[in-house]
């Protein structure tokens, strides 16, 4: 049998298995996340209360205490001390918290009336920053919801054990501030709405802006190939037109996937902002990867289609979830990340484009990308191939 003969065949198998190995690496990050220092914002503002036997009792300071004593280097939280609400409020803006559990200032005064006749119960106040990441701000909510259940439980069992120490007979108002000594208020801000895909818009937007990236790039690429140059000069002034088609292509991308994201149902705050951006992070994908297969060929296409595969699972991640060789050697070697990131924030948070992070980051590697393509045209070598190839 002819086929015997055809050594390739015999590594089919091992390719196959290598295939499955790769793709398998996708999922790791999403099996079992386990939050590391995710970070909620802490605010005080208690102001303390005068008790004739004790003196000053500040309530917000014991709790403050308790989660100090409580939090390790190894923590699924990393609790932020922050002074005041306004600063809170700015970091949740800024991104930099999943949530913040403020106590104000009558927090004690208030729970000293739980031992009289008119119990008026505390509340405390949770932010949970939802538009930052979904799963994150679910888990920042689940941390916030049982720090206060577990105040509760420690003020139960005191009120009661001072009640049954001094004899005292429970009104029912007495009896029912007991069952919640403190009241939460639960505050979604920067809220993702009803149609943004569960919060993942972003993400889903991502995957047909790169994946139109790939295309454009290929299909560029294997048209200026059948192009014969006969000098250096005429080769830069084509890439000079390349950059040209990819702006064109870039808002053709950015205007048709805003537009089609409404038709959709998804909810767009600003179409012309958005549109902008996706044009500039199209345009950043297209050069990034014509460079590439302007210095390899269409043997560099596979490493964007595996950067596809192995990004869109850590995408919908918040880095603090992620395994630490993921968040270390992949999620923040992703071009793409910007891109979500950006989305994120137009969608979420500020609703008009502006110099920020993520602009500056997919310019700077759009800037590097077309220095490299450029630069493919200067080599003396492939002049001479396309002359050659010419005579």
């Amino acid at each position: 049998m002819k086929l015997a003969n055809q050594k390739l065949i015999y590594f089919s198998p091992i390719i196959v298995v290598a295939v499955i190995f790769i793709f398998i690496l996708t999922l790791i990050p999403s099996v079992s996340p386990a939050p590391k220092d995710l970070p909620i914002a802490f605010v005080n503002g208690d102001e303390g209360v005068t008790v004739p036997t004790k003196g000053n009792v500040n309530i917000g300071d014991q709790i403050e205490q308790n989660i100090k004593s409580s939090s390790t280097k190894q923590s699924s939280v990393k609790w932020i001390f922050v002074s005041n609400t306004k600063e809170v409020e700015k970091g949740l803006n800024n991104l930099k918290y999943y949530g913040a559990l403020i106590i104000p200032k009558d927090f004690s005064k208030k729970q000293a009336t739980l031992q009289t006749t008119q119990p008026d119960a505390p509340a405390i106040r949770l932010l949970v920053n939802q538009g930052m990441n979904t799963a994150a701000s679910t888990l920042a909510s689940q941390v916030l919801n049982g720090a206060v259940d577990k105040v509760n439980e420690n003020m139960r069992l005191q009120l009661v054990k001072r009640f049954e120490q001094s004899g005292t007979q429970l009104s029912t108002k007495q009896a029912l501030a007991l069952v919640a000594p403190v009241q939460k208020t639960v505050i979604n801000v920067n809220e993702t709405g009803t149609h943004s895909v569960n919060g993942n818009a972003p993400v889903s937007l991502f995957q047909p802006l790169w994946m139109a990236s790939i295309a454009g790039a290929a299909f560029i690429f294997l048209t200026i190939q059948k192009i014969t140059f006969s000098s250096r000069k005429e080769k830069i002034v084509n890439q000079v037109g390349l950059v040209i088609i990819g702006a064109i292509l870039a808002l053709a991308a950015g205007f048709g996937l805003a537009w089609m994201a409404e038709v959709v149902g998804i909810t767009v705050p600003s179409f012309l902002d958005t549109a902008l951006f996706l044009a500039i992070a199209y345009f950043s994908f297209f050069t990034l990867i014509l460079a590439v297969l302007s210095w390899v060929g269409l043997k560099g296409l596979p490493i964007f289609v595996i950067i596809l595969f192995f990004g869109a699972p850590l995408l919908s991640m918040a880095p603090e979830i992620m395994p630490d060789f993921y968040r270390e050697w992949i999620y923040s070697w992703l071009p793409m990340r910007f891109m979500v990131d950006g989305v994120r924030e137009l969608f979420f948070f500020r609703g008009h484009l502006t110099w920020n992070h993520s602009v500056s980051a997919l310019t700077f590697i759009a800037l590097i990308s077309l220095c490299a393509l450029f630069a493919s045209a200067l080599p003396v070598s492939s002049v001479k191939r396309e002359k050659s190839r010419s005579i």
